[in-house]
């Protein structure tokens, strides 16, 4: 169940309104790094909690209402840079040669279709795709591709912070790379909430894997190459189940294909 107040989460102020800002806004909407990805994404991890997880369900289901009320904002503000500008600004976009082919072949739709307000897509235009959601069912995994997904959209927030002077859209973003902080945070500490979470999923006995091969860094250059002597090369293993190792990539020959061809064949006649 959801509720809704028309009170944005956030104050969304423009000063200076920017056809160009509000396309780059697009990207922190509905791109792969953007506030549709991250909401979806925790929404439908909530919904394969189990009940005796409940208090993480809570974490995931609360997170992607926030990020819901992300949405909102940036959408407010792609409406404000597009039905603020002036004529003069919409060709001062255009001044720039590579922004001026982007715009040009970029979304007339948010003109023609939405009438200068935001869209479930991405800076190009392209439509939001489910695709970018990482729901795995299994919860360890999940909060590590969480952490991603905060990263790569602090990321995408601090960019648009750096291509902005608008003091509105500074200040908005600068509230959302706070959020950003946090989210981080909270995932890392509820993955140190559970006992076990490397390797995932911990669930599979790990006698049964190959242990010539599970704790060993393996080199694909062409030519042989001494240890590096890293972290990951040498050393016990993160997991404390295992020393890293260094070697190269076994081989198994080549592929006997023509064999299996001709065994099709025969089976066929």
């Amino acid at each position: 169940m959801f509720y809704h107040d028309n009170e944005l989460q956030y104050e969304v102020t423009v000063e200076e309104p920017d056809p160009r800002f509000a396309k780059m806004l697009q990207q922190a909407i509905g791109g792969a790094e953007g506030e549709m990805r991250v909401a979806l994404q925790y929404m439908f991890q909530a919904f394969a909690v189990p009940a005796d997880k409940g208090e993480y369900r809570r974490l995931l289901m609360e997170t992607a209402t926030e990020e819901l009320g992300h949405i909102e904002m940036l959408a407010t503000a792609v409406a404000k840079n597009l039905e603020g500008a002036s004529d003069a600004q919409r060709e001062a976009a255009r001044e720039d040669a590579v922004i001026a082919e982007m715009m040009n072949s970029g979304q007339p739709r948010q003109a023609l279709s939405a009438g200068l307000h935001a869209m479930p897509v991405d800076s190009n235009g392209v439509p939001f795709t489910g695709n970018y959601i990482v729901a795995s069912g299994n919860l360890a995994a999940n909060m590590y591709a969480n952490v991603m997904a905060e990263s790569t959209g602090r990321t995408l927030a601090a960019r648009l912070w750096e291509m902005t002077d608008d003091p509105g859209m500074k200040d908005m973003l600068s509230y959302l790379i706070a959020r950003d902080t946090m989210h981080q945070n909270q995932w890392h500490a509820a993955l140190e909430t559970m006992e076990d979470h490397v390797p995932v999923p911990n669930s599979f006995p790990q006698e049964k894997e190959n242990q010539d091969f599970n704790y060993e860094f393996m080199s694909t250059t062409k030519d042989e190459r001494p240890n590096p002597d890293q972290r990951w090369t040498q050393g016990e293993s993160v997991d404390g189940n295992g020393e890293f190792s260094y070697g190269r990539q076994p081989g198994g020959g080549e592929p006997d294909l023509d064999e299996v061809i001709e065994a099709m064949h025969n089976e066929i006649n």
